[in-house]
């Protein structure tokens, strides 16, 4: 087995274990009512329309493909806002191994959509982060991506 491949089967697994990460509270989930397209589309609109620019955007599937591998239809995007992100880095810089933001959109093995990311909370915790400065930033980031994932899902 290549390292290629070895690689991508821990990425899949990873990715369509969605229940035992939301289980230990380190990604927050949301089913979406639209295929993973039109998902990460509505994602990518919600976002942009907030003036915060992607900073990628990820085809895991389209990788899995071009390796000679079948993964469901599985995206990552990468959003970031400097105003938010960059007090928190000079709180701790190596919170930048987890900015900026990222939504992981999926279909599950019974054809659901999902969307995921990491909650900021666990972001706090992970770093130590203290402070009421630290602790509004986090709650904004929170909001703008539960606002943004609800966007996208089509949820009430």
């Amino acid at each position: 087995m290549t390292l290629s491949t070895l690689k991508a089967m821990t990425v899949a697994a990873l990715l369509l274990a969605p229940a035992a990460a939301n289980a230990n509270g380190t990604m927050s989930t949301r089913e979406s009512k639209f295929p993973v397209a039109e998902t990460v589309d509505r994602l990518i609109k919600a976002v942009e329309e907030k003036g915060i620019k992607i900073a990628a955007r990820f085809d895991h599937a389209a990788g899995a493909k071009a390796a000679g591998l079948e993964l469901p239809p599985t995206v990552v995007v990468m959003f970031g806002n400097p105003k938010l992100g960059t007090p928190l880095m000079q709180a701790d810089p190596r919170i930048g191994i987890d900015l900026p933001m990222k939504v992981l959109v999926w279909q599950d093995k019974a054809g659901k959509v999902w969307l995921g990311y990491t909650p900021p909370s666990t972001l706090q915790a992970r770093y130590g982060l203290t402070g009421k400065a630290s602790e509004d930033l986090l709650k904004t980031m929170n909001g703008a991506l539960d606002g943004f994932t609800r966007a996208a899902a089509g949820a009430q």
